[in-house]
């Protein structure tokens, strides 16, 4: 990308509407099949009194000629971001610096104040963070109410959803408590930023690399206890090499060790609360006659990682059990494992591992994944880091992080500022 200014235009740059931005949004080039393009967002509406300034992609040569318009009119368009005002950020446990870091700080550049309400299970934390902020805050001479934060239940939660002065509230957690969430932001026309329920497959091809996938569908179904919400929950096998992988991976099952977290060697802790271990006891009841996993008696919220072999049209699988279940499930193709994938009603994360280049294609393609992180020879919860984080259906839609993902915390409005003695209207319209 090259932004330059034209030697013309520094000789013109009197006039108040060529202000430095409006030039740099002129001036815009890029580098295509070694041809110099320009790209031009200055426009004006025809008028038979008025010269034109057209949006148009030209060679250099046409450069000066539609710089020498863009001059010579005397209206200019454009459009401007400006900050909403307040964001709320409503986050949940199992990643509650992360999520708030993702929201809050892009809000904060683009100039909104924040509020914040953690997850009732994680108070200690959400003080802490504010505390931190409102230091940072202060310390660059600005008050530390920019970012406020409550410690509490649903019904803080409520009151950021009912409130007409938050322009924008974010929300993290299950699909059943988005989806009233963004009803009752949407009842007063406010906007919703959406990261819910994750149901992702992993698929393994009969020519993977099955060691490779193994390791990876072990992390991804029994890191962090199962409560990432792109944690692995359908693992889709070819049946070519199906009896292989899943010997494969009840040999690593074996190997996890359960314990403290913080004591080495340890690869999965206990679940979050007695609530988040009562609902697993629930899930286990439901599929417990394919089930190769049980409850570990122990006082704590110890649960044993489970694999189940069931039908994918099963109700059950079209769920999100919040813990480390595993359902497997045996495919014949490549278009049947992308049913299989697509089928649920969440669209978060999705993996597939193969050694053709044209699955992988045809994988992240329009007939391929419908999820909004598609991934190929790395878990379900891979290298997403950085891109934009979100999915699509009952996920939400949201994206958080990425390139553009500013433009959610903003509201956009397009200007047109006439400094002529003529009155340029829609359409080349002369109206009298």
């Amino acid at each position: 990308m090259l932004i330059t200014l034209h030697p013309w235009l520094l000789a013109h740059t009197n006039s108040p509407f060529l202000s430095y931005h409006s030039l740099l949004r002129i001036h815009v080039f890029s580098l295509y099949n070694y041809h110099l393009k320009l790209i031009t967002t200055a426009v004006s509406s025809p008028t038979p009194l008025q010269p034109i300034v057209e949006v148009v992609e030209a060679s250099s040569q046409d450069y000066e000629e539609g710089m020498q318009a863009c001059f010579k009119a005397s209206k200019i368009w454009m459009q401007m971001w400006n900050p909403l005002g307040v964001v709320g950020v409503i986050t949940a446990f199992n990643f509650p610096c992360a999520v708030l870091g993702w929201n809050a700080c892009i809000a904060l550049v683009c100039g909104n104040c924040v509020v914040w309400k953690g997850a009732p299970t994680t108070p200690l934390i959400t003080i802490a963070m504010t505390k931190l902020i409102g230091e940072v805050l202060e310390k660059n001479c600005l008050p530390a109410a920019i970012f406020t934060s409550f410690c509490g239940g649903a019904e803080i939660g409520q009151a950021i959803a009912k409130d007409t002065r938050i322009p924008l509230v974010s929300f993290t957690g299950s699909s059943k408590v988005g989806l009233m969430v963004q009803q009752t932001v949407s009842q007063r026309f406010g906007k919703c930023l959406l990261e819910l329920s994750g149901n992702n497959a992993l698929i393994i091809m009969d020519d993977a690399d099955i060691k490779l996938a193994v390791r990876s569908v072990l992390f991804a179904a029994v890191g962090t206890a199962g409560q990432r919400c792109t944690t692995c929950r359908r693992l889709l096998v070819h049946e070519k090499v199906y009896n292989s992988v899943v010997d494969q991976l009840l040999e690593a099952y074996k190997q996890v060790k359960i314990g403290d977290p913080l004591e080495k060697g340890t690869l999965l802790g206990p679940l979050h609360t007695r609530a988040s271990r009562e609902n697993f006891e629930k899930g286990i009841k439901v599929i417990k006659s394919q089930s190769s996993g049980s409850i570990i008696e122990s006082e704590g919220n110890f649960v044993q990682p489970t694999i189940v072999e069931i039908s994918p049209s099963a109700d059950v699988v079209k769920e999100e059990l919040f813990g480390p279940v595993l359902y497997v499930l045996k495919f014949k193709t490549f278009e049947e494992a992308v049913e299989i994938n697509n089928s649920v009603p969440q669209g978060l994360s999705s993996s597939i591992f193969t050694r053709s280049s044209e699955i992988i294609f045809k994988w992240i393609g329009p007939q391929g994944s419908d999820c909004g992180i598609v991934n190929a020879n790395i878990p379900t919860n891979g290298a997403e880091i950085g891109g934009a984080f979100g999915g699509e259906k009952g996920t939400g839609g949201g994206r958080e992080a990425g390139s553009d993902s500013w433009k959610q915390y903003m509201r956009r409005s397009t200007c047109t500022i006439n400094y002529g003695s003529e009155l340029p209207l829609a359409q080349g319209i002369n109206f009298g």
